[in-house]
């Protein structure tokens, strides 16, 4: 993406390495990935932005793509990732953003809203509304919740022993998995049973907003950075609802706009379109400005409707 004036740099903070691609001049837009993501997802938002004049910053997550990937589990608790943007802003002198966040980068964002409200002038999160305003019931934490709606071979519940979906990650193959991945516009709960890692002797075929040229860039660097990293979200997913009692009650005060695809499975959750739509997500983010559900899109929806996002985005943060 250099040719397309897409500048790269590596900014030591918190104690790790992070990679971030930036362009544009302006108001700094941060761009929060997802799993299995990287910057690259951005690619289009990146361009769009610095195009309206905007200065568009998009790292890769600790554990992905070009920045570090400390070894142990409990290093990708969301007070480490949090940790890392605001020093990341610190280190590059920017006292205030717009957040953007995608899946796992959505989660970072809420987290990040709720706990340096300061630093962030508004937010447009993409697919996930739910986890930090599940209920804290103290008898159940995520992992268990999970567990009892869609039994042990849904992907968060396989993604907890270590090494184990790795091992099977492995098996599969980087690019099969990730062509698996992008592909699927299967909005039901996502199942991973271990029969499911079995080597394919055919290319699943790509989503056409997505290139040969794009899975290979994804998949040199998961070739690299491994599964490892990018899995331990997950792992910390009980450590977050532990870590995360003091907010307990909490609103997010920052102005929001909040986008996803009807056929995004985070968009099948039990009860999350009556949360959306029925007044509890504005009680727990009163600053809430817009829901947009856009019609036939799946998860990867900054991706696949690339320039509708922009809009979005655009649209949402200029009146600020």
């Amino acid at each position: 993406m250099e040719e397309h004036g897409i500048s790269h740099r590596t900014v030591e903070v918190n104690g790790i390495s992070i990679h971030v691609a930036e362009k544009g001049e302006g108001p700094v837009v941060l761009l929060v990935h997802g799993f299995p993501e990287l910057w690259y997802s951005w690619r289009h938002q990146i361009l769009g932005l610095a195009a309206r004049g905007y200065r568009a910053l998009a790292p890769d997550l600790r554990g992905y793509g070009d920045s570090s990937a400390p070894p142990s589990v409990t290093s990708y608790s969301v007070f480490h990732i949090v940790g890392d943007l605001v020093a990341l802003l610190d280190a590059l002198a920017i006292p205030q953003v717009f957040l953007v966040g995608h899946d796992w980068g959505a989660l970072v964002a809420w987290y990040m809203c709720l706990f340096r409200p300061d630093r962030v002038k508004a937010l447009v999160n993409l697919s996930v509304a739910l986890v930090p305003f599940i209920p804290r019931n103290p008898a159940g934490k995520l992992v268990e919740y999970f567990r009892s709606l869609y039994g042990d071979d849904y992907y968060v519940c396989r993604f907890q022993e270590p090494g184990a979906v790795e091992a099977d990650f492995d098996r599969f193959g980087t690019e099969s998995l990730l062509r698996m991945v992008f592909a699927s516009r299967n909005p039901g709960p996502l199942l991973l049973p271990k029969e499911a890692f079995v080597p394919l002797d055919r290319q699943i075929p790509l989503p056409d907003w997505l290139s040969e040229e794009d899975i290979s860039y994804f998949t040199s660097k998961f070739d690299k950075s491994g599964f490892t990293g990018p899995v331990n979200y997950y792992r910390c997913l009980d450590l977050n609802w532990e870590l995360g009692a003091p907010w307990c009650g909490v609103k997010i005060q920052v102005p929001v706009k909040f986008i996803v695809g009807d056929q995004d499975l985070t968009y099948h959750y039990p009860g999350i379109q009556d949360y959306l739509h029925g007044g509890g997500f504005k009680e727990d983010v009163p600053m809430l400005e817009e829901v947009v559900v856009m019609e036939g899109v799946a998860h990867f929806i900054n991706q696949e409707k690339a320039h509708e996002i922009t809009d979005h985005i655009y649209h949402f943060i200029r009146k600020f």
